[in-house]
């Protein structure tokens, strides 16, 4: 008989050992990973590290090839992913595209209470309407209530999904690349607004994943490195990101400095040479 460990109710997500292999081939792990509740975490590396693959995981929408992954209390493959899903808040360009063109902004965001893209003929209480307006608001968006979601820039588009990924009040809010598109004005604004909601106490456990350390708000706690399905380093934020770490990703000497909480890095001229 398998035994599984019983899992840690401070842990939103605790994966021990997990792998997700395809055709062969090694997506993720074996890596562990534990997120608890008031932590903000940045899954940071390359094309092709396995960002996105174990953001999946954490949204049960994947499960582990092997080793055991608990979410939100419960062991994924034991348990009725119906159940999980609405306590999870999801951004991602996979979601973005399965939005209707024409579907007015307010639906778009009520409609996530009821598990479903879009309104139809749902009657939706006040205490639901007027959530959603609070969750624009909360995203600088609530200007946008009425307009179509084909009408709206790459940077609005994304403001109103991280809204409606809100709306059930997560437990967990995953983000997977929302700074992907955007230009310069777009990409800082946006980095405000998550910075905003980092900030704030009441807001749910976050996990981010991006390639660049730019994108990075201020006031995430955490960070996990990876490179090739690998973890490079995972923590406190500040011990995670260092010139050392990143060049061991991305394969290349990189210089990283922080401003104002914020993080840049560049190409270093000289090999070699890190600054952390």
């Amino acid at each position: 008989m398998e035994l599984v460990s019983q899992p840690d109710p401070d842990l939103l997500i605790d994966f021990n050992q997990v792998t997700v292999r395809r055709s062969g081939h090694t997506l993720v792990g074996p890596l562990s990973w534990k997120v608890e509740l008031d932590e903000r975490w940045v899954i940071l590396g390359p094309n092709g590290a396995g960002k996105t693959s174990l953001l999946r995981m954490a949204a049960a929408e994947l499960h582990p090839t092997s080793g055991t992954a608990h979410l939100l209390g419960e062991v994924i493959g034991r348990t009725d992913i119906n159940d999980l899903r609405p306590r999870i808040g999801l951004s991602s360009a996979a979601v973005a595209s399965r939005v209707p063109l024409d579907e007015k902004v307010s639906d778009l965001v009520v409609s996530a209470g009821y598990a479903v893209m879009g309104r139809w003929r749902e009657e939706y209480d006040d205490v639901d309407t007027d959530r959603a307006v609070d969750m624009l608001e909360s995203l600088g968006a609530e200007h946008l209530s009425d307009r179509a979601y084909g009408t709206l820039s790459e940077g609005e588009r994304k403001r109103v999904l991280i809204a409606r990924a809100l709306m059930t009040d997560p437990e967990l809010l995953l983000l997977d690349e929302p700074g992907a598109g955007l230009d310069l004005g777009g990409r800082e604004e946006l980095v405000e607004k998550l910075g905003d909601l980092a900030s704030n106490p009441d807001s749910p456990a976050t996990v981010l994943v991006t390639h660049h350390v730019e994108e990075i708000p201020a006031g995430f706690s955490h960070g996990l490195l990876l490179n090739e399905g690998s973890v490079v380093a995972q923590g406190l934020l500040e011990d995670v990101l260092t010139g050392e770490n990143l060049s061991k990703a991305f394969h290349q000497s990189i210089t990283l400095d922080r401003i104002d909480g914020r993080y840049f890095a560049r190409r270093s001229r000289r090999l070699g040479r890190h600054r952390a």
